[in-house]
């Protein structure tokens, strides 16, 4: 793809009140990325925060916007725009409501299913057509309403293992980019 970098986008809500909430799952991958590599998260005039990193030779990108989740498409869409990132080398991570807590899929396209950062990304760049990074949560219990459960902190049973759930995630990210979708899934689809 020439000298494009791929951009990994960890989708989540700004602020020290989200850090450790459910929704913001995709931005803590990032995290784990970032610390990889090596290299702190830095302002960009895309409202995002970035890291320009390597993995393997693959120049990488990785990106937390400074927007609410439901905003995010317009920093996500800046920020390709800006290093001229193809589709076919952008890569969000989020949260998933429809997959168990702790399970993993890795995808390319497909709908938003309500996924409030993921219709902002369709919105703003066009197409739903980059790679995903699932990462479960599960539904909420009983009737709990699932955007408050989204904004609720992982539990304290959650966060015994919530770091193994997201280092694979991040693993599952590097394959996706060194080897490719197929051996991403065949490692980590649960």
């Amino acid at each position: 793809m020439g000298d494009a970098p791929w951009l990994v986008v960890g989708l989540g809500n700004p602020g020290p009140a989200y850090v450790g909430t459910r929704h913001n799952a995709g931005a803590l991958v990032t995290d784990i990325l970032a610390d990889r590599g090596r290299s702190a998260f830095r302002a960009h005039k895309t409202r995002n925060d970035v890291v320009e990193t390597r993995f393997g030779d693959d120049r990488v990108v990785l990106a937390r916007p400074r927007s609410y989740m439901n905003e995010s498409g317009g920093p996500v869409a800046g920020l390709r725009d800006f290093f001229k990132v193809p589709l076919e080398q952008l890569i969000a991570i989020h949260d998933e409501l429809d997959l168990p807590y702790g399970a993993l899929r890795c995808k390319f396209g497909g709908g938003d299913n309500g996924h409030n950062g993921l219709k902002s990304l369709r919105r703003s760049l066009g197409t739903g057509d980059f790679y995903r990074v699932r990462v479960g949560i599960g539904r909420p219990p009983g009737r709990q309403d699932p955007a408050a459960w989204v904004l609720k902190d992982f539990s304290a049973a959650e966060r015994k293992d919530l770091d193994v759930h997201l280092e694979r995630a991040a693993d599952a990210v590097e394959t996706l980019i060194a080897d490719g979708l197929a051996a991403a899934q065949n490692t980590y689809n649960d």
